[in-house]
């Protein structure tokens, strides 16, 4: 056995003293009722691997609290007869069991437990440490966004952002609109000409209660996104009164970005804004709604009657202006309902009369410019930029033959992003919440291929977000990810395995 271990991401200390921790069969756990529900969470995900641990054994694992670490730090201490697990609340623990979970998933051989007996100090360098997947371009299934979830806590990311809406359809049930759901959630199939989808293309709302359970369970927040005033073809094509035209208009089977947006003048918009809010909040608990912003044509909104008279109420004088009035207003509304609006980079534009509440989060997509831009001015910003590794429908490398979209997002890429900038001073610095990885499905026609995109950039994004800067090696990164990547193979996952973006060489298989 290697007297050395290999995590994703590297903890912030690891000391190996003497001694080895060996025992037949999968250690038994038991620890501070408190942490009932991480043990269970923890047991299952054995379970599901190698079938359990032996039952009525006496505790090799011992979960315990100490109220001296922060909320998702945990202390691992491996004994030559114990492993013994500290943190202050249930997230440590967590955190902890997936590094154990790692280990395991990479020592445990015909029945046999060895690891090397060591001291782990451990917490993360950002908050935020998220992933988006995009449902509306491709449908996923309930089952495929609990186990990408799994695998992602496996790698402490805590965030999943769920793009719900788009163009290409509504995943997302609102009660007093039904529309959205029977005509909204359907379109042809771009694959099979005429075709039109008649399956399930919406989360019920048992599903997506389902799902955050399921992600609470492994301390991860799911962030809702319905996308206004832009990317709307699905909305009008159930509700057309909401466009600028009238119609007509249809869930589009097309990919980019489209003219018909909703109607800045008609006071309609908000209500069904309210009634998608009043949906968010019943089911989803999390503090965070994001909103979207992105993309917004303002072709409609220069030739349409009630959008001019809105610039005359308003005091704006050029349409571009009316999106930061829509954002503004939306933002107060989710603030009345308790939540914080997150909106994509081009919520900073056209600002100049109507400012951006401080509190609104800006995720900087369009490389790092609107993060710092963002952060100087005093907002919270996630870092996400699509030119430095974080897009995963780009092309793992360039290559005919790799499956991908519009670019490429090496792992080295990934890896290398930092969400603070040598541009920010101290104090845009501190409102850095992390970082995020985005999944845009316009290509990705399966599960199977969502995941082969995913990882390993997902690992290097982890590691990336959670590792102290000064600890960051993509040498040692790269050599650890060749046990790590066993792992993931051992839980089902399709990965790709090639060239990780620094020598420019293929890496053998």
């Amino acid at each position: 056995m290697a007297l050395t271990i290999s995590l994703v991401p590297q903890p912030v200390s690891i000391q190996y003293r003497q001694g080895l921790f060996q025992i037949k069969g999968l250690p038994p756990i038991q620890g501070d009722e408190v942490f009932h529900r991480e043990i269970q969470v923890f047991k299952e995900q054995l379970q599901q691997n190698y079938g359990g641990i032996e039952a009525g054994a006496a505790a090799k694992i011992r979960c315990s609290k100490d109220l001296s670490l922060s909320p998702e730090a945990y202390r691992l201490s491996i004994e030559p007869e114990t492993i013994n697990l500290y943190a202050a609340c249930g997230s440590g623990i967590y955190h902890g069991l997936q590094t154990l979970r790692q280990l395991i998933l990479s020592e445990y051989r015909d029945g046999l437990l060895p690891l090397p007996c060591v001291n782990i100090e451990d917490h993360p360098r950002f908050g935020w440490r998220g992933f988006m997947l995009d449902t509306s371009r491709h449908f996923y299934t309930p089952d495929c966004i609990k186990n990408l979830l799994d695998a992602l806590s496996l790698h402490h990311i805590n965030r999943f952002h769920w793009h719900l809406t788009d163009d290409q359809g509504w995943r997302l049930p609102v009660p007093s609109y039904p529309l959205l759901t029977e005509i909204g959630s359907r379109r042809k199939n771009i694959k099979i000409p005429h075709h039109v989808y008649t399956g399930a293309g919406f989360y019920t709302e048992a599903d997506i209660q389902d799902i955050v359970a399921y992600a609470q369970a492994r301390h991860i927040e799911v962030i809702p996104e319905i996308d206004i005033p832009g990317h709307a073809s699905a909305i009008l094509a159930c509700y057309p009164g909401l466009g600028c035209t009238g119609g007509p208009y249809q869930v589009e089977d097309r990919y980019g970005i489209f003219e018909d947006v909703l109607c800045a003048g008609n006071d309609a918009v908000f209500d069904f804004a309210a009634a998608c809010f009043d949906a968010l909040v019943t089911l989803f608990p999390s503090q965070y709604v994001h909103i979207g912003g992105d993309e917004v044509w303002f072709n409609r909104w220069n030739n349409c009657p009630k959008c001019q008279k809105r610039l005359a109420e308003t005091g704006l004088s050029t349409a571009r202006e009316l999106q930061s009035w829509i954002t503004v207003k939306l933002a107060k509304m989710l603030a009345d309902r308790g939540k914080t609006a997150i909106g994509w980079d081009e919520v900073l534009e056209d600002t100049e009369t109507y400012k951006l509440p401080k509190e609104v989060v800006v995720m900087s997509w369009r490389g790092s410019k609107g993060g710092i831009e963002a952060s100087g001015l005093g907002h919270p910003v996630i870092m996400s930029p699509n030119s430095e590794g974080c897009y995963l429908d780009y092309k793992h490398y360039d290559a005919p033959e790799e499956p991908g979209n519009l670019g490429v997002s090496t792992v080295y890429q990934t890896y290398t992003m930092d969400p603070i900038t040598p541009e920010m001073s101290n104090e845009a610095a501190a409102l850095i919440l992390g970082g995020q990885c985005n999944l845009w499905s316009e290509l990705i026609y399966a599960d199977r291929i969502a995941e082969y995109m995913t990882f390993p950039r997902i690992c290097a994004l982890s590691e990336g977000l959670w590792t102290p800067k000064e600890l960051k090696d993509f040498d040692g990164f790269a050599q650890r990810l060749e046990v790590h990547q066993k792992r993931l193979d051992q839980m089902g996952l399709l990965q790709y395995r090639g060239y990780l973006g620094k020598t420019g060489k293929k890496r053998n298989n």
